[in-house]
């Protein structure tokens, strides 16, 4: 780029910082320097490479979505939290957002999570200990007694049985007296990354995209600041996938959810916009970095090359970071306080948008109030004391960086082309092909190759081979872990941890059955016989299973019925 561009570039950057609204806040040094709120090439400078790093706020946003970076806004803090019962998670999050937490992260028990009610022979030894346990819409009114939702973004992590769970939250919002309308958050939903990594599914694939079709139009018609999607790199890297493959194959998972809204008729940019990210900040430093300022630009081109967004915000990728919870250790767990800082800073300079910091103690447990206020901590000493905050993507134009993110880049491209392969699509011109897959009310590409993929085992094959040869560094001594392969003498003593009692479980199911007593089960029965019918039907399943969570039917039993008619997905045996 010549000087005049780069001239004109930091004009048009200038017009929209001055315009842009800023945080009342000390923007200087320690030591009482200003800086400026973006840096560049040098006046009268040329630089290659700005066509590709570009300004912040600018497209591709390879520095950013917004002008002012975090002058404008810092990052959200939304600790990711859940254990025992509906009350004592609602103690926590009290806690949490009393401590300085911006928003809600709901962390459901493995029951919930596989959509199985609390009583379930399935569910014995599990309720309440990796979330929190929720059987109904009166479990909601728990979790959420005291927090206005109105006012709260609020952020669920669940998959497999994400729709119904959504319902109850509507349900319980409606009891506080809240209009559907403003309510803020964001739902996770991305049922790909589940046969990819995480394994948490119900039905077989198809079933699962109608659900999220029909949850996508739904928000976008009734609940527009509502995400009903978060695509999840988190749980691809945390099952050892390498940065590249976290960054491909999650976006590619967006791609597909794209190529959904589409066949639905939907308008890319009206829909698009309520895509979020969730990606995984491991301790690689700057390849974290390089990471993320990569998924924007690639979203970005894509957006509007491929599916033919025409809005800044249907071209923004926004994204949710937790630190890398496979990257703390049971042995020395102190220096898991220096792993999460170190991956959180990355994080932030590469531009999240919101931000959990993982515990020292949740290799072993979940969190004491103690170590979750310590992780909190966390982030309020790199927000409000390293200056992180002052300078918009203060790395830009880091010749390491910037040589990594192109590298990180044209990785995941490659891996865009093999999936696109998988579905028999060339990669050549993958736009023609999906604007043709829309016009027809057909899943697109990207989709086609995700689901051959998956049905082959090609994402599980590919995650393992780059788990075992990290481990196999580890083992002949090119990688290291402190405290695990090296420096393994310590004078730490052991921590105290949280424990679950099982008497969280014997109350979750009295309760459950005293509820059950309680409601109107002509109405109950009513209910989940409408939710049947909409299954045979094309009818869009949301209001049906939202009629349901307000009648105080169970997860369990909504589950129960769309098992019946789509069947239960039982993945193919690997050799």
């Amino acid at each position: 780029m010549d000087p005049e561009e780069i001239t004109e570039g930091r004009e048009r950057w200038a017009k929209r910082f001055a315009s842009a609204p800023k945080r009342d806040a000390d923007f200087t040094t320690l030591s009482g320097m200003e800086v400026d709120p973006v840096y560049g090439p040098p006046e009268g400078a040329a630089d290659p490479r700005m066509g590709r790093i570009g300004w912040p706020g600018e497209y591709p946003y390879t520095r950013g979505l917004y002008p002012t970076g975090y002058r404008g806004r810092a990052w959200t803090i939304r600790q990711f939290s859940g254990f025992g019962n509906a009350k004592q998670t609602n103690e926590r999050y009290k806690m949490l957002l009393g401590a300085g937490g911006g928003g809600l992260s709901v962390a459901f028990d493995m029951p919930t999570l596989m959509g199985r009610d609390s009583d379930e022979p399935a569910a014995d030894g599990e309720v309440g200990h990796c979330g929190v346990a929720v059987d109904s819409t009166a479990d909601m009114d728990t979790l959420f007694e005291g927090i206005d939702l109105g006012s709260t973004t609020t952020s669920m992590t669940i998959s497999g049985p994400a729709v119904p769970i959504f319902c109850m939250y509507l349900a319980a919002a409606e009891r506080q007296g809240v209009d559907l309308s403003v309510l803020d958050g964001t739902l996770q939903t991305d049922i790909h990354k589940e046969y990819i990594a995480q394994k948490e599914w119900l039905f077989p694939p198809e079933p699962h995209l109608r659900l999220i079709g029909d949850l996508m139009t739904y928000c976008e018609a009734n609940i527009p600041r509502y995400k009903p999607l978060s695509v999840s790199g988190y749980h691809i890297r945390e099952a050892g996938s390498t940065a590249a493959q976290e960054l491909a194959f999650t976006l590619a998972d967006g791609f597909s959810y794209v190529e959904l809204g589409l066949s639905r008729g939907l308008d890319v940019d009206r829909f698009a916009p309520g895509l979020s990210f969730f990606f995984d900040a491991h301790i690689d430093f700057f390849e974290e970095i390089a990471k993320f300022r990569a998924a924007r630009r690639i979203w970005a081109k894509w957006m509007r090359t491929v599916y033919g967004a025409r809005t800044e915000r249907a071209q923004w990728l926004r994204f949710h970071t937790q630190t890398a919870g496979v990257s703390l250790t049971a042995q020395q767990p102190y220096n898991n306080v220096v792993r999460t800082a170190v991956e959180a800073l990355a994080a932030v300079l590469g531009g999240t948008n919101s931000l959990h910091t993982n515990a020292l103690d949740e290799t072993l447990a979940l969190p004491t109030d103690q170590a979750a206020e310590i992780a909190l901590r966390t982030q309020a000493v790199l927000r409000d004391e390293t200056g992180v905050t002052n300078v918009a993507d203060p790395l830009g134009g880091s010749w390491y960086v910037e040589a990594l993110t192109d590298k990180i880049e044209a990785a995941a491209e490659e891996l865009f082309v093999q999936i696109l392969a998988l579905g028999g699509e060339s990669g050549e011109d993958p736009a023609e092909t999906a604007r043709a897959a829309a016009g027809r009310h057909e899943i697109g590409p990207m989709t086609s190759g995700i689901l051959r993929g998956i049905e082959e085992g090609w994402f599980n094959a590919e995650i393992a081979e780059a788990a075992f040869a990290y481990q196999r560094q580890l083992e002949e001594g090119d990688k290291h872990v402190v405290g695990v392969t090296e420096l393994t003498d310590s004078v730490t003593p052991d921590l105290e941890i949280l424990r679950i009692s099982d008497e969280v479980e014997r109350e979750q199911r009295t309760v459950l059955e005293r509820r059950r007593a309680g409601r109107d089960d002509a109405a109950v029965r009513r209910a989940l016989g409408a939710v049947v019918a909409a299954s045979r039907s094309s009818v869009n399943l949301i209001e049906p299973i939202l009629d349901a969570a307000r009648v105080e039917a169970t997860l369990g039993e909504i589950c129960g019925v769309l098992r019946e008619e789509w069947g239960e997905y039982r993945e193919p045996a690997r050799i």
